[in-house]
């Protein structure tokens, strides 16, 4: 019995585990890496055509997206995961896929242009079908033999839809042993899907930490600030633009949305209409709407049973297309509109950031996390001007954030889930999470709690029936640049901080006293005077 941590070691996407036992080679997760990874990730300990079975824990890209690519290297064995989370992967896969074909194009124009050799997509929509026909759906709480000595179970963790913790049992001469991979922990009280589960029992825990540093401020529904917001645009006779992932934070804003036109809550703009904008935000809410009975919460349940669709209403209108898209923006109707991506760094977002930022009667509102270098986190704080598809876009609209909506626990929810154990497993391994979360939420969970815990790097191995690591690895930074081209990035990034930093403690300074903005005044003149060259 042997584990090997190969992805999400000290960094929170790109998530794969390998474990090794009754024979058999299994991977959990095995996911794409996205934005700022650090370190680079050990190779798989055997050869893709030998992986024997796959164990996902939810559809996020970030746990899945590199399945097509095993597909393409010779991976023909079976995918267990839940009902919901094999309806979700059959659409983000192939919209993975298409993404890696497009780009693949865009750069092969620009390479044929300069006379450069042209490059292969990732992997494609052909390998994205070919991976799907090997998933196996499996439903919560049942209990799967794989072969012998070897068994499994899904567990909802209510991070998402068909999202699960899975708890593997190993029985190999001899020796019995259980580990539960967490996969990602979800927040409590969240809209349409159920809270955590808890599980009572593992020798061996591998646990995600994504917010092991941190408390959400806020955890309730945003019904009424969201209605508010929406109301003073409305009012304004703007739209209302919220970039949203497509997966999840759509289908809970429309859920609000549902709500705040039951409750009537907007006044004299009745039948206001909410546009969904994003092919795959659609093809999502219908796998939602089609998982009610296994996944959706009481609530939920309760509003289904009376004939109500939790996340449909009047005046809820699907884009699909194109030219769906484009004449949005022709309808000058006060209206909301929900688009992808959620950082704004990509799909038909930007277009509806074009046509309404510069306008100061429009909110663009943000309901997630954004991260540094997108636009989403620019506009956040407070940049004044946008590029978009060539052209400068003044910043106008009024800019928005709901706190605390998040699809992760916190470090109180993680600290309750592991808590949850009725006897401390003998091991806890902390993993999907920034390089100093891993170590910091190890140290509290071992000080703080009694936890014996590890921050494991890629291409550790522990031996689970003796107990003992095997390997123990240090981080190996990731160099994707010449040390000087990082170092003379880094640093002009680090100028550009304190720049956005300075215009920030500008605006909280709008209410000093004159004398105290004089002086403020002078010394950031005196600053410019210096560098100006």
């Amino acid at each position: 019995m042997k584990l090997t941590f190969i992805g999400a070691n000290h960094e929170v996407t790109g998530s794969c585990h390998c474990l090794e036992a009754c024979g058999k080679k299994i991977l959990v997760d095995y996911g794409m890496e996205q934005g700022g990874n650090v370190y680079e990730n050990a190779e798989l300990p055997f050869a893709i055509p030998d992986v024997d079975y796959i164990l996902i824990t939810h559809a996020h890209i970030d746990h899945t997206g590199l399945l097509p690519l095993l597909y393409a290297e010779g991976f023909r064995g079976q995918i267990f995961a839940t009902q919901a989370t094999c309806d979700l992967c059959n659409i983000m896969l192939k919209d993975s896929a298409h993404i890696q074909e497009m780009e693949a194009e865009w750069k092969n124009r620009k390479a044929r242009r300069a006379g450069k050799p042209e490059v292969e997509p990732l992997y494609t929509i052909n390998d994205a079908q070919g991976v799907l026909t090997h998933f196996v759906p499996c439903h919560y709480k049942d209990v799967l033999t794989l072969t012998d000595g070897l068994r499994i179970r899904f567990t909802d963790v209510g991070h998402l839809l068909g999202s699960a913790s899975i708890e593997v049992w190993m029985e190999e001469e001899g020796v019995e042993k259980k580990i539960v991979f967490s996969g990602d922990i979800g927040n409590k009280n969240k809209p349409l899907i159920k809270n955590p589960s808890y599980i009572d029992e593992a020798d061996y825990v591998v646990m995600e930490c994504t917010y092991g540093d941190r408390t959400h401020d806020r955890t309730h529904e945003h019904i009424e600030e969201l209605a508010q917001i929406l109301q003073e645009t409305l009012d304004r006779g703007g739209n209302l633009v919220i970039p949203a992932f497509a997966v999840g934070r759509t289908q809970e804003i429309l859920y609000f949305m549902r709500k705040i036109k039951e409750e009537k809550l907007i006044k004299g703009h009745d039948d206001f209409e909410v546009y969904v904008d994003s092919p795959l935000a659609v093809e999502a809410t219908q796998v939602f709407t089609k998982n009610i009975m296994e996944c959706y919460d009481e609530e939920a349940m309760d509003l289904v049973n009376r004939g109500i669709n939790p996340i449909g209403f009047p005046g809820l209108k699907l884009s699909i297309t194109s030219e769906d898209s484009k004449n949005i923006n022709f309808d000058m109707t006060p209206k909301v509109i929900i688009s992808a991506a959620g950082m704004c760094d990509a799909g038909r977002i930007r277009h509806h950031l074009k046509h309404n930022l510069w306008r100061p009667e429009c909110t663009i509102l943000f309901a997630g996390y954004q991260a540094v270098g997108t636009l989403g986190r620019s506009l956040l704080e407070g940049t004044q001007v946008v590029k978009l598809f060539g052209e400068t876009i003044d910043v106008e609209a009024h800019i928005e954030k709901l706190d605390g909506i998040s699809g992760h626990a916190d470090m109180n929810g993680l600290i309750t889930w592991v808590s949850a154990f009725k006897e401390k497993p003998s091991q806890v391994f902390l993993v999907h999470g920034d390089d100093d979360v891993c170590t910091s939420f190890a140290g509290l969970l071992h000080t703080d709690y009694g936890f014996e815990t590890a921050a494991p790097f890629s291409g550790s191995v522990y031996d689970l029936a003796a107990g003992a690591w095997l390997k123990q690895t240090v981080g190996v930074p990731l160099r994707r640049e010449t040390e000087r081209q990082k170092e003379n990035r880094t640093i002009f990034e680090l100028l550009v901080a304190a720049g956005e930093r300075l215009m920030r403690v500008i605006r909280k300074n709008r209410e000093c006293a004159n004398k105290d903005i004089k002086k403020f005044t002078a010394d950031v003149n005196a600053l410019c005077d210096k560098w100006d060259l």
